[in-house]
């Protein structure tokens, strides 16, 4: 609990100015990455089905040969409760001139409420090559192996991990089009959007808006641009590799957020100690579903 004497300078009417809450906030980084679902449950399941696989030939007289579905890797998303909150004085509301501890102190619950679910969507990709934090298939996010229900594996991660390049961003945009279904078949997969550390921000600029191929002498257009393979990219703080590169591409189950209980803010009154008790909560999960909608590398 915070009392008069935890602000005492706060208090003095002569004080020039206050810091600490003031900086300036990045604009909403996870809502540009993962498109947003409500929830009525404690949890969420996805499952997949396979389709069926290529018409064999049929010889005269032969009956026709019949083909099954089946179900698919399952993907569970299992809503966390988080809440902060903090708790001040009376005595210190009615002494506080400068609404420090008031409308500044829950505008500074708001930012560390942001910054958490910012840190928990980011922990998805920042996780994405981690083989302790896996998917439905039992593979992480990011792999060169994950498994098809009938057998055999597909990969979306560079077979040979490379840094952020005109070469490795037109290899990447060429595997994921290469995508097949469970069973083999071609998928009609594109890339749609660049992930970036701010590591990595300068590097995207040149790769992608220079008119002429970056970094070299060769009179060559840049692909790249002519062709518009990336349509925008979103450069985040909030990732902690400064090589990792992510490519988010239009598979329509890929990156997900649940959201069971939205942003929460109150205040209350404590009926015997009369303080003041301000706390914001929500509720949600971030996950994927099919691997197929993200691409990527972790950097040489």
């Amino acid at each position: 609990m915070m009392l008069t004497g935890d602000f005492g300078k706060l208090l003095w009417p002569v004080l020039n100015a206050i810091y600490g809450h003031e900086y300036k906030s990045y604009d909403q980084k996870w809502s540009q990455i993962f498109p947003t679902y409500r929830s009525r449950k404690a949890f969420e399941e996805d499952g997949g089905v396979t389709s069926f696989s290529l018409a064999p030939i049929k010889n005269e007289g032969q009956p026709v040969t019949y083909d099954t579905e089946r179900q698919g890797y399952i993907s569970r998303y299992t809503h966390v409760e988080y809440a902060l909150g903090f708790v001040i004085s009376r005595r210190l509301v009615e002494d506080d001139l400068y609404d420090v501890v008031g409308e500044r102190r829950a505008r500074g619950l708001a930012f560390s409420m942001n910054q958490t679910i910012e840190t928990v969507a980011h922990n998805v990709l920042n996780r994405a090559f981690t083989a302790a934090y896996a998917g439905g298939d039992g593979k992480e996010m990011l792999a060169t192996d994950h498994p098809n229900v009938p057998g055999g594996t597909w990969a979306n991660e560079l077979t040979t991990a490379a840094d952020l390049s005109e070469a490795s961003l037109e290899q990447a945009c060429i595997d994921l089009m290469k995508f097949t279904n469970d069973r083999g078949l071609r998928i009609n997969v594109q890339p749609r959007k660049l992930i970036i550390p701010v590591d990595l921000k300068f590097v995207a600029k040149r790769i992608l808006d220079s008119e002429m191929q970056s970094g070299t002498a060769n009179n060559d257009l840049n692909a790249l641009r002519q062709l518009n393979a990336i349509s925008s990219v979103v450069v985040t703080p909030y990732l902690s590799s400064a090589q990792a590169w992510f490519i988010q591409t239009d598979v329509t189950d890929g990156l997900k957020h649940f959201e069971r209980r939205a942003p929460d803010f109150s205040m209350d009154n404590d009926f015997d100690t009369d303080n003041a008790k301000y706390k914001a909560t929500r509720r949600d999960s971030f996950g994927w579903t099919d691997p197929r909608g993200m691409f990527g590398s972790p950097g040489a």
